[in-house]
């Protein structure tokens, strides 16, 4: 990411967001410097863009004179349809589950070669898990993440399985295993991952379903992560369907939701 290359004549807009796109998961906080490095912006340039885009309410100011993403773009970015119908929609059904298993529930849309977690509930006693609403997690990863790509167009199966990365000893990284696999969770409706994309975490999902004129689409993934040792995991898939099939009632008679 860092050294992303500047184009001359850019436009003010074009400059501003690439600053903004400087940030990201691996560096949400980052100085002066560097966001002028990773941004390919000049450094007077990108002071300058800084101070606007903190005095708007994009960014804001550490202490330590770093800057990080700012409230403003928080609140714009729940008006988006993917977070503020599904989030809504969702919110109630995440936390019947949630009241049921007592572990960390989430719900992820696919983002290109990505999970999308658009919302998440979990307890005191949950798991730790990596993901929080907003992050992005791969798709060969995570339960979510394999119910989604197992429902994606066919290209985009094959692109991931072009590039697999191993993230734990765990982690499926063979194209034709995972092949096999994501079969299997088109012909069983759901997906488990054990250790795969963090020690001690276990995950189940299955997809979120809105029947359309051309038949059921996949718009979602609705996961649970839970220890790697908990024996009931078959047993928790009727829970999650009967959410997911909530969920997609609900959407399907939402019209602002594509």
């Amino acid at each position: 990411m860092a050294g992303r290359s500047g184009t001359p004549g850019r436009s003010v807009t074009s400059r501003a967001l690439a600053v903004l796109d400087a940030f990201d998961a691996s560096a949400p906080k980052l100085s002066l410097s560097e966001v002028a490095e990773r941004s390919g912006t000049p450094l007077t340039t990108a002071h300058r863009l800084l101070g606007e885009l903190t005095q708007w309410g994009a960014l804001a100011r550490r202490p330590d004179g770093r800057y990080e993403i700012g409230r403003k773009l928080w609140d714009l970015g729940l008006l988006a349809p993917v977070q503020l119908e599904l989030r809504q929609v969702a919110a109630p059904f995440l936390l019947d589950v949630h009241t049921t298993i007592r572990d960390t529930v989430h719900l992820a849309v696919r983002d290109g070669l990505s999970a999308l977690y658009v919302e998440r509930i979990s307890g005191r006693e949950s798991v730790p898990v990596l993901s929080s609403v907003g992050s992005r997690l791969p798709l060969h990863a995570t339960g979510v993440g394999k119910v989604l790509l197992a429902a994606a167009p066919p290209e985009v199966e094959q692109e991931v399985l072009r590039s697999l990365t191993r993230i734990t000893r765990n982690t499926v990284v063979d194209p034709g295993r995972l092949g096999r696999e994501l079969a299997e969770v088109r012909r069983r409706r759901y997906a488990r991952t054990s250790e795969e994309m963090s020690a001690g975490a276990a995950s189940l999902a299955v997809p979120v379903q809105v029947e359309r004129a051309r038949g059921p689409v996949v718009v979602a993934a609705l996961g649970i992560v839970v220890p790697p040792h908990r024996r009931d995991l078959p047993r928790l898939v009727p829970v999650l369907e009967v959410a997911a099939r909530g969920i997609g009632r609900e959407l399907a008679r939402t019209r602002d939701f594509h």
